[in-house]
């Protein structure tokens, strides 16, 4: 079989794309030494993450510009519409965080600039460790800004556990301090801004469950923004089967339902296919009523036992009598965060968080 696999992440920063960065730079400096750029950048480059390349970048730039942070900034400012790539372009908050730390009106005035071609968040977190009141202050202010990514960023930056980041202690221990952003942003305009204030608050769910069910109880959820949030905000809640988040979801109430031809094909794969889930389900209600449907595979461990994932598969309303039939693939393949053992796996069906029903597919050596 061929590796049909995508190119490392990392490979955003390669040779082709540092050359153009030092092209770029020449563009707005001419007295630019490309060539020192250049080799400091790529000493030992196959061997750093995507995140330790984009650093290289920025502590490259900063080796070879003869200038203080404020010069530097202008040419930063100007080189940033030149950047072929929205992740290229973290290269510029990083330098902010990295060397402006000192200069924090300046600093805040270019992470919002340089937010608009990609994103600042990585680097605002810095400001939030050196000084948390004074920037989450600025990050408030950002939250009524007009541009969406602005707003995403007072939202983002400020996230408890966001991905690829250290975690922010304060928040984590009391997301009170930044529930008026999220309150800026409850109803936003920008899918953009809204998946990180959902992102935002299933982060806090890990930590502060009732405190999010608390807050979007008191939402106003017939805003189809606000529901959106609320739907995505729950979602680690609602695979946990939490009879609250299902009941703001309208679906807090037990199915009345029947299942039915309840399959998943093929019965054994390799690592690298796919099953194919598949099922119905009838009502046997009265009425209407509102189904939250996810389903569960129990992945075999190392050691023999299995650990369940759950896995969204959809909300809708189902009317009195009424029959629904639901499909669903899954590759079955390694990833970074997951590996696969071979052995039984068995998949679950959960609808409104009560498992109806259960089937098996072999993962073969």
């Amino acid at each position: 079989m061929t590796d049909q696999s995508a190119p490392a992440l990392k490979e955003i920063f390669n040779a082709e794309r540092l050359q153009h960065i030092a092209s770029e730079m020449t563009a707005v400096y001419p007295a630019f030494d490309a060539k020192g750029f250049l080799k400091h950048a790529k000493a030992g480059l196959a061997d750093l993450s995507v995140m330790q390349r984009m650093a290289r970048v920025s502590e490259s730039l900063n080796a070879v510009i003869p200038l203080d942070y404020p010069q530097t900034l202008k040419l930063l400012y100007a080189l940033a519409p030149r950047l072929n790539s929205a992740f290229v372009s973290l290269i510029l908050p990083h330098y902010v965080a990295s060397y402006g730390g000192d200069d924090f009106k300046r600093s805040m005035a270019a992470l919002k600039y340089f937010t608009t071609f990609g994103s600042a968040e990585f680097a605002v977190r810095h400001f939030l460790l050196k000084d948390f009141k004074r920037t989450l202050a600025v990050m408030q202010q950002w939250s009524l800004d007009d541009n969406e990514h602005v707003r995403r960023l007072a939202s983002e930056g400020s996230r408890p556990r966001l991905p690829w980041s250290f975690r922010l202690a304060e928040v984590q221990a009391d997301p009170n301090l930044c529930a008026s952003i999220l309150d800026n942003l409850k109803a936003d305009s920008s899918l953009y801004v809204r998946k990180s204030v959902a992102n935002h608050l299933n982060d806090i769910t890990k930590d502060h469950p009732d405190w999010v069910l608390g807050l979007i109880e008191g939402w106003s959820l017939d805003n189809p923004h606000t529901a959106w949030i609320a739907r995505h905000a729950l979602r680690s809640l609602i695979k946990q089967g939490n009879t609250r988040a299902l009941t703001i979801m309208g679906a807090g109430a037990r199915a009345e339902v029947k299942i039915h031809q309840l399959k998943v094909e093929p019965a054994a794969i390799k690592l690298g296919e796919r099953i194919n889930l598949s099922f119905s389900l009838e009502s046997t209600a009265d009425s209407s009523q509102k189904l939250v449907v996810d389903y569960a595979i129990d992945y075999v461990k190392s050691a023999g036992h299995s650990a369940s994932k759950v896995f969204k598969l959809k909300a809708f309303t189902l009317g009195a009598g009424e029959h629904h039939a639901i499909s669903r693939g899954q590759p079955i393949r390694e990833l970074t965060t997951r590996k696969h053992y071979p052995g039984k796996h068995a998949v679950h069906v959960l609808v409104n968080g009560e498992r109806l029903g259960s089937v098996e597919f072999e993962l073969e050596k």
